[in-house]
């Protein structure tokens, strides 16, 4: 595998047709983010952030440019295609944490390996799940379902689930939207451990100004345009 950008966009617009109407989310966004970033984008509400993060998780397809995800060209290719490279390449953390309310935390945790075309042997990944709640401190709560858990516990779930396929990147939108500040600044510090220690590219959207702080480099948006970008 090759260093360098682990995504690089250029060109991208998207468009909407509302009626007669077309609305116009992105234009003409340019991108690359390396191996291994904590990069956050920020921008106010219809900025185009979250189109963005549904073009770089292969939710959504581009109108226009190039995406290449992992030294992949995935411009042109077909929805059952983008779940394919969703599921193998790409963690997603939602600000609702989207957890399943009848699978308990190690059935959450898990879940994007069961439903993989290729199963894992399920003793080996089991084992798998048990080292990653350790790790992101839920080991305790492995059979507790998620109304039984805080909000952080529940956040912490989610960010178990999304590194349980190893991905090559992770998107979060919103991630600390739900928490408390104190709550807020502990996943922040775990999502920057993981990040230093695993190589995990994470790329936010945010309007949390404690986030922005902590990241690498911050990019905003507006009106569907990437405006600034900036290192720590």
């Amino acid at each position: 595998m090759s260093n360098g950008h682990l995504l690089d966009l250029k060109g991208i617009e998207k468009h909407y047709e509302l009626g007669k109407t077309t609305v116009t989310a992105l234009r003409g966004v340019d991108l690359q983010v390396e191996r291994g970033e904590f990069t956050v984008v920020t921008g106010p509400s219809g900025s185009g952030k979250t189109t963005l993060l549904n073009i770089i998780g292969c939710l959504d397809r581009a109108s226009k440019g190039t995406y290449v995800l992992d030294g992949t060209d995935v411009s042109a290719r077909d929805f059952d295609d983008l779940a394919e490279v969703r599921n193998q390449k790409i963690g997603f953390i939602f600000q609702s944490f989207n957890l399943i309310p009848v699978l308990d935390v190690a059935e959450n945790i898990e879940f994007p390996c069961a439903v993989r075309k290729n199963a894992e042997d399920p003793k080996k990944l089991r084992a798998r799940v048990n080292a990653l709640a350790k790790r992101v401190g839920l080991e305790p709560y492995l059979h507790h379902k998620p109304d039984e858990l805080s909000g952080g516990q529940r956040q912490r779930v989610a960010i178990a689930r999304a590194l349980i396929t190893e991905p090559r990147l992770v998107l979060a939108d919103e991630p600390t939207a739900n928490l408390d500040s104190a709550t807020s600044d502990q996943i922040i510090d775990l999502m920057l451990e993981l990040n230093k220690e695993q190589g995990v590219t994470f790329l936010f959207s945010t309007h949390d100004p404690r986030v922005v702080k902590h990241a690498k480099r911050a990019l905003q948006i507006h009106d569907g345009r990437i405006e600034t970008g900036t290192g720590h």
